[in-house]
């Protein structure tokens, strides 16, 4: 009965951890899958998956605001509006692109008519067609300039005066002008298929010695093809904005953990530069110790290699007899000054008197030998 109860509480607690177990692997699993689902919905944020488990909190709140915000930041509201304002302006973007290219082909028309006009010969016709339509278009550029739009002020006066109906009295002949536009569509339809086959080799210059025919062919597929290849840059610009905001992340990531480095070394090195400092002082004071040791027995031996280049045993010989004549010099001068000092201090007995007897007899002694010397002057003189 024993074994089976404790056989039950094994297994009882066996489960019990496992089911923790599991359920805290969901809940790991289900934070990761959450703190993605954040850094993805919110690119441009500064935030990290360390910060957002340590801010459950936080990380609730962007969960929340993924469902009313968009990675951008906008709100769902504002994005439909920006949308619709964005359809908007592509639309009056396209109006307007549509008449500038036109514009813009025009001039190149003329451009290349010119051009051609001074290397070869040009039919009349076609020279009477281009100058109408270049004095077409300066009269109407004029007039747009002359006529005020809504966003001018109607009050400022026109430029030198004129109005457009003036300028407009400029323009060719109704028939020239009628006969113009009667051959635009045709000059036009070729100068762009000639802009769009140099396009089309210059695409892929491997096509540029085929057929015009089969040239036109392939300019059909031209256009899907560079829409491809745009939509691909695209991806790959996006794909590198991607790489670079994951890039700037793992920098700050890896100057954190850096600095986190650097802390810890110079800890280390606080810690145990004192102990280490001191084992160095140890040692530099031993090998300087021993250095000094070494250059001590190194001079002896210099002094004595000198002493014996400089000592001969003749001259170490003659030195001991000069040595031992001195010492018995000084020894007779130590015995005779000796006996001096003795009789000088038998005569300090007698006190002053034999002071006075003494200075006398110094006196007498000098006078005696003041005359010796002139005596003996005198004497050397008389021999002269």
């Amino acid at each position: 009965m024993v074994r089976t109860l404790g056989f039950k509480q094994l297994t009882e607690e066996h489960i019990t951890n496992n089911v923790f177990r599991v359920y805290y692997h969901y809940a790991v699993r289900k934070d990761d899958i959450l703190h993605q689902q954040v850094l993805a919905s919110f690119p441009l944020c500064d935030v990290t998956v360390e910060d957002l488990s340590q801010n459950p909190q936080f990380c609730k709140l962007l969960a929340t605001l993924t469902q009313h915000v968009d990675s951008t930041g906008l709100t769902v509201s504002l994005k439909t509006e920006l949308d619709k304002a964005e359809q908007k302006l592509q639309s009056q973007r396209k109006i307007w692109l549509r008449s500038q290219g036109l514009f813009q082909t025009l001039k190149e028309m003329i451009q290349e008519h010119c051009v051609k006009k001074h290397y070869s010969t040009v039919p009349p016709d076609q020279n009477m067609f281009y100058d109408t339509m270049e004095k077409c278009l300066l009269v109407a550029r004029c007039v747009r300039m002359l006529d005020p739009s809504n966003t001018t002020e109607k009050e400022l006066p026109n430029v030198l005066g004129l109005e457009p109906q003036q300028v407009l009295q400029l323009m060719p002949l109704e028939k020239n002008v009628q006969r113009m536009k009667q051959s635009l569509p045709h000059e036009l339809e070729k100068h762009l298929k000639k802009q769009c086959l140099s396009l089309l080799c210059y695409y892929h210059p491997e096509w540029e010695n085929e057929s015009e025919n089969l040239k036109c062919t392939k300019l059909m597929y031209l256009a899907t093809q560079m829409d491809k290849d745009k939509k691909k840059a695209e991806s790959l610009k996006e794909s590198s904005r991607e790489k670079t905001i994951l890039l700037q992340r793992q920098t700050r990531l890896y100057l954190s953990e850096l600095i986190k480095c650097i802390q810890l070394l110079q800890t280390l090195i606080l810690d145990h530069r004192l102990k280490i400092q001191t084992d160095l002082d140890k040692k530099k004071l031993d090998y300087f110790e021993g250095k000094c040791e070494l250059v001590l027995q190194k001079i002896k031996t210099e002094m004595v290699d000198i002493q014996l280049d400089t000592y001969t045993p003749d001259t170490i010989s003659a030195h001991r007899k000069i040595r031992e004549k001195l010492e018995a010099e000084l020894k007779c001068c130590q015995d005779e000054k000796q006996s001096v000092e003795l009789k000088l201090a038998s005569f300090e007995v007698l006190g002053k008197e034999f002071q006075a007897l003494a200075e006398e007899y110094c006196k007498l002694r000098q006078e005696i030998e003041m005359k010796n010397w002139a005596l003996k002057e005198f004497t050397h003189y008389n021999n002269k």
